[in-house]
């Protein structure tokens, strides 16, 4: 009769939360193998969703209604000032919304994955087994939203974030250049431990298949992104 050895359970065993939430940045290969044994979302999704929440939170109200007026501005409308009433709604409106939306973009996203490695390429796998993926490589673009919080508020930009344009400032302003600003370093590194987690789900599928798959999508977003942008 064959044993389970007590390295094989160590190995299989889903490490607590917090652990998890480590190993997404230093071991996610493993995390993700255990993750597809044991598909445990429900913590990671909430850590995260927090954490947009308290980035959101911290930055003023006044960022974004400033920047939403210059932004009519450079349409060509006249915006007027927002009383503080108005603005201190707004301060406790965009947490919120921020979060919700988070928290449903993770849903759609795993759903999305499953449409496309489950149903259509023929993957061996569950929407549970994605959204685990997912939620628990949300964690990284999470965290760094709230990192940056200071550089927003450095900047007067709510919408500051790590981007590929930062290395191609001699692109001129247009297009090409908003593409690239949409194109967040966090998301595509995110995107790649998520894609580990297809890996790990279907050992069949390479993670480098995978990791194509899921820029090419966030490319696509991006691209569309980057026609309501301002040139």
């Amino acid at each position: 009769m064959a044993t389970t050895t007590g390295v094989e359970v160590q190995e299989s065993a889903l490490p607590p939360l917090p652990a998890r939430l480590v190993a997404v940045f230093f071991s996610p290969g493993r995390l993700m193998a255990q993750l597809a044994r044991e598909p445990r979302w429900l913590g990671a999704l909430l850590v995260s969703a927090g954490l947009i929440v308290l980035a959101m939170v911290l930055t003023p109200a006044e960022l974004f209604v400033e920047a939403q007026r210059a932004a009519a501005m450079e349409r060509g409308m006249d915006v007027p000032e927002m009383s503080e009433r108005a603005v201190s709604i707004m301060g406790a409106v965009i947490p919120i919304t921020s979060g919700v939306t988070s928290v449903v973009m993770m849903f759609v996203v795993a759903a999305v994955y499953t449409v496309i490695f489950a149903f259509v390429l023929g993957d061996e796998g569950r929407y549970a087994q994605y959204l685990a993926a997912v939620t628990h490589g949300w964690f990284i673009a999470a965290l760094f939203a709230l990192l940056v919080t200071p550089l927003r508020i450095s900047t007067g930009d709510p919408q500051f974030s790590l981007n590929l344009s930062s290395f191609l400032f001699f692109l001129p302003d247009g297009y090409i250049l908003n593409v690239f600003r949409v194109l967040d370093l966090t998301q595509i590194w995110s995107t790649l431990v998520i894609a580990q987690g297809a890996h790990a789900i279907d050992r069949r599928r390479s993670f480098g298949s995978a990791a194509v798959i899921m820029l090419s999508i966030l490319l696509v977003l991006a691209l569309v992104a980057a026609r309501f942008m301002p040139m």
